[in-house]
């Protein structure tokens, strides 16, 4: 289970960067979405292994 929560971390993550890079506004917005998700998923792992939620990036995705 921990696994899962890691690769979901690490996906996110890595949407997160590729959106940070992204100049297409489009593009951009969904990498941006795609973070969020995966971040999501994350959470819901941690809850049903009675963890915290995983902290939000430092900076949130933009509109």
């Amino acid at each position: 289970m921990i696994d899962a929560l890691m690769r979901y971390l690490e996906r996110a993550v890595a949407f997160e960067r590729l959106a940070a890079d992204e100049t297409d506004p489009d593009l951009k917005a969904d990498l941006e979405r795609q973070a969020t998700a995966y971040r999501r998923l994350a959470a819901m792992q941690a809850e049903g292994m009675g963890l915290p939620a995983p902290s939000q990036p430092s900076q949130p995705p933009h509109p």
